[in-house]
């Protein structure tokens, strides 16, 4: 089946488009919705136009559609960008990283409803620790591309995602609650490798942006 990855460039979408190969899916293009609004209730904001240097290293074709990134409205704009895949490239399914956001599911799964697609969600109701130590076996290079929760600050960024960081979030999800995975919106991740990259990404140029326990960065990738 031909299917269209909802890509945003973090951890999630990079690993469901992964599994979703494994699993023998023919994966047609990555479908990037790029949000002015860094509040997006649906979208990855931080790095997001990197999705270019990821979609090459992929060779993968890359669909990206712009937004103003209004709750609900920006719906409107996935959809476009959906239907544009499909025409271009014949897409008969959509596959998504959702975790645990049902409004997030939720939303994708009645585009494809509307537009007659399968929906395949290969990380839905993962563990999120289970989540990070199988992105980590599978030699995945993440690092955090924005923190948005107390007590993260400024520091973290660019933090790999490794073992010591599992270990890290396993203490702060006991003290504090922090989804282990950031499904809580408390991080943003960046992958500069995974087992589908034809070469390593490196980042050459950055620039960190926020105050307090709200951060994101900006980055050049080589």
């Amino acid at each position: 089946m031909k299917v269209g990855i909802l890509f945003s460039g973090g951890k999630d979408s990079t690993y469901a488009t992964y599994l979703a190969k494994k699993e023998g899916y023919e994966i047609s293009c990555l479908i990037s919705i790029v949000s002015e609004n860094p509040e997006s209730y649906m979208f990855h904001t931080p790095s997001i136009e990197r999705v270019k240097e990821q979609a090459k290293v992929m060779d993968i074709p890359l669909v990206i559609v712009k937004t103003k990134g209004e709750k609900e409205k920006e719906l409107k704009d996935l959809e476009i960008a959906i239907k544009k895949a499909i025409k271009d490239f014949g897409i008969e399914g959509i596959v998504s990283g959702a975790v645990e956001s049902v409004y997030q599911a939720s939303r994708i799964q009645k585009i494809c409803n509307d537009l007659g697609l399968e929906c395949f969600n290969p990380l839905w109701q993962k563990g999120q620790i289970e989540l990070l130590e199988d992105l980590i076996r599978e030699r995945f290079e993440i690092v955090l591309s924005g923190v948005f929760a107390y007590p993260f600050e400024e520091g973290w960024l660019g933090r790999k995602i490794d073992k010591n960081f599992v270990n890290d979030m396993k203490k702060m999800q006991e003290k504090f609650g922090i989804s282990p995975s950031g499904e809580g919106g408390e991080f943003e991740s960046l992958v500069l490798y995974c087992p589908l990259f034809k070469k390593k990404l490196k980042i050459i140029e950055k620039k960190e942006i926020g105050e307090k326990n709200s951060w994101r960065m900006e980055v050049k990738l080589k």
